[in-house]
């Protein structure tokens, strides 16, 4: 077993961590259902459910934002709204909004998105045609702050053949889909806050997932322009990604636009405090993917097809976070801190006691030796995260030599198993780090075909991935709670 188990606590921010526990990284998307998506309906209630039974602590999730280009939740159209697609019709059916709703694609293990969301939406508007304004209705569009800018933006965006708001031909929109999308996201609202509440009842946080960057083709960039590095026209000047290294000589280019970091400090950075606002409200717990980019981001010029030629340029640090934790004393942010970092990052995660990440399949270098491979105790394990293949298709992608390697590895620190996952599974509950997160793709012996995304890749099978059934993962949960027992994760 690696190092002693602890029993201190530890806070993040003002986030009373219990000591020693385990989540289960899970999209929504991913879920079992009937209707070809994983949804806010009741597959999501029994997944929490059986998450629970297992003794594990944390649901994490990937991004419910409205997906934008190639399905990535990492492309939003808007880092406030939910995706529609999310929407469980069968609930709706239970308010009297919908008669019956067939079956569509149900228990598929691959997510058809445009078969899907044309399925939804024809069922969403005749909910919609049903609906009658309610108090409570009324409510969420006045606390919705940013709802009027994004239902116009949908809108314009529809009339104008779905093409990027720097390509629309006419500002014009028609009103009632403007208010189909008030619509749609007071039932998103309604259903995910009704699963976060029944999950946070029965001993369940949830974990959110906030990407650094927003789309350029989103209501974020369109409707807050000054924020952005932009020229007259709004087009970005520069743009987001990270520089070469040994697994991209191109390195990556992302294409986001970069933030007027200037700007925003004039302006109490309030862009981004009304985002962290909405999702302190959405999430207990809020991972902020690509986190070194407070401390420096790379910079590359508009119109480069790769991001060799960017540079590293300060980012706000220290007077960023200082306004952050002024204003939400209580919020609980945890900092995507991988990859080859400056000691400043992790400086300044550690000055705000955020915890940070570290990923298993990036544990068994030489670098690691030295401490017996050992992960921090501040930090959260994982086996593996969406931009990672699930171990065993890690594994079986590797060299022989590299497997030997591995092997050589857990034999010397005494972990067994019938596969690399397992074998895994028991390295990161048995370290040091306070919270284990395994995916469920792990739980369940997956491979490669499982894999959620291939960084640097657009399209299918990416973000493709779900479960036919629930069945699979309620076989493993007396196992499970073995294992948390067994490694003090209760």
């Amino acid at each position: 077993m690696i190092g002693q188990l602890s029993n201190t606590m530890k806070t993040s921010g003002n986030f009373r961590l219990r000591d020693r526990q385990a989540g289960i990284l899970m999209p929504v998307s991913a879920l079992s259902s009937r209707h070809g998506i994983g949804d806010l309906g009741q597959d999501a209630y029994d997944f929490a459910d059986i998450a629970v039974a297992s003794k594990f602590k944390i649901w994490q999730i990937l991004p419910l934002n409205p997906l934008g280009y190639g399905n990535s939740p990492y492309q939003p159209y808007s880092s406030f709204a939910g995706d529609e697609i999310y929407i469980n019709l069968d609930l709706l059916k239970e308010e009297g909004l919908l008669e019956e709703v067939p079956s569509f694609q149900a228990y598929s293990q691959f997510i058809k998105y445009d078969e899907v969301r044309e399925f939804k939406e024809s069922y969403l508007r005749k909910a919609f045609r049903n609906f009658k304004e309610t108090e409570d209705y009324k409510e969420f569009i006045s606390k919705a702050f940013w709802l009027e800018g994004y239902a116009l933006f949908r809108a314009r965006k529809k009339i104008n053949n779905q093409k990027c708001w720097l390509e629309w031909e006419t500002l014009d929109y028609d009103q009632e889909e403007v208010l189909f999308h008030y619509f749609v996201q007071y039932y998103f609202y309604r259903q995910w806050m009704s699963l976060k509440s029944y999950a946070n009842g029965i001993g369940l946080t949830i974990m959110g997932d906030m990407p650094i960057y927003v789309g350029l083709d989103s209501a974020d960039v369109y409707d807050n322009k000054e924020c952005f590095l932009l020229d007259k026209t709004g087009h970005p000047t520069s743009v987001a990604g990270v520089p070469p290294d040994y697994f991209s000589a191109d390195g990556q280019l992302w294409g986001n636009p970069l933030y007027d970091w200037d700007y925003l400090k004039d302006h109490k950075y309030s862009f981004w405090m009304n985002r962290l606002s909405w999702n302190k409200d959405m999430f207990d717990l809020i991972r902020i993917d690509h986190f070194r980019a407070f401390d420096t981001y790379w910079k590359i010029p508009s119109g480069d097809t790769t991001a060799k030629n960017g540079k590293w340029v300060l980012g706000p640090s220290y007077d960023f976070f200082d306004y952050v934790y002024k204003k939400f004393s209580d919020i609980n942010l945890v900092a995507e801190d991988l990859g080859d970092l400056r000691p400043e990052v992790i400086q300044l995660k550690d000055h705000y006691q955020m915890l940070g990440m570290r990923v298993a399949q990036f544990s068994f270098d030489d670098d690691m030796k030295k401490d017996n491979y050992q992960l921090p105790d501040f930090c959260i394990g994982y086996t593996g995260t969406h931009d990672n293949a699930p171990i065993n298709g890690w594994y079986h992608s590797l060299s022989k030599i590299e497997r030997k390697k591995i092997r050589a590895v857990m034999n010397k620190l005494q972990f067994h198993g019938k596969t690399m996952a397992d074998r895994v599974i028991n390295y990161i509950l048995a370290g040091k780090p306070i919270i284990a997160i395994i995916m469920m793709q792990d739980i369940l012996g997956y491979g490669m075909e499982t894999r959620i995304n291939t960084p640097s890749t657009i399209g299918e099978p990416n973000w493709c991935f779900k479960l036919r059934t629930l069945d699979t993962f309620k076989r493993k949960q007396k196992h499970i709670i073995h294992l948390l027992t067994k490694y003090n994760r209760l």
